[in-house]
């Protein structure tokens, strides 16, 4: 399985080590406020994480859990993700953080790494990324990964902003020492 790193994180495959970091995260409300709403159970938690460990055996890919490289503190999760029922989307990019690390551009950094290694490895052709219309900080970091805005869409039953970005948008915005 796959880990990343950046200058300050490790985005680790999520497995079952990482159940108390993701419980702690995922059961603040206001991490959960523009994802599902409501804070995870620890039995939501756990189920969560047993089906990415299923999705990582059978595409090789799925969630990362990000590592604050300096503490080891476990402060957030991103994916790509193939979403199959959507074959003209085939691959979402994702993250979430604890609150005490929003506006540090780390959700940035990691889908940095993400949406790298999604064109780079699986040579992906789009990825996509969804939120809230509300969510303006997600949609920063979305504009700021170089992300079009597409408008609305009907995405986990709810209108949410869609957002994309074709791997030859990708490729441009790379030096051309990096695009090997």
């Amino acid at each position: 399985m796959t880990i990343l790193t950046t200058d300050r994180l490790r985005l680790e495959p999520i497995d079952d080590q990482h159940f108390d970091g993701l419980q702690a995260m995922n059961r603040l409300p206001e991490v959960m406020r523009f994802i599902t709403g409501t804070p995870e159970t620890p039995e939501q938690t756990g189920r969560m994480i047993e089906l990415v460990k299923g999705r990582w055996a059978q595409y090789g890919f799925s969630w990362w859990a990000f590592i604050e490289r300096d503490s080891g503190r476990l402060i957030g999760a991103g994916c790509i993700q193939y979403l199959g029922r959507a074959p003209a989307n085939p691959h979402e990019i994702g993250w979430r953080l604890v609150p005490d690390k929003w506006g540090q551009a780390l959700a940035l950094e990691a889908a940095q790494a993400m949406a790298g290694w999604a064109f780079e490895t699986l040579r992906a052709s789009l990825l996509v990324a969804v939120c809230l219309p509300e969510n303006a900080n997600s949609a920063r970091v979305m504009q700021k990964l170089g992300m079009r805005y597409r408008g609305e869409e009907t995405w986990y039953e709810r209108p949410h902003a869609a957002w994309e970005i074709t791997r030859a948008a990708w490729l441009a915005r790379l030096p051309a020492a990096a695009q090997g």
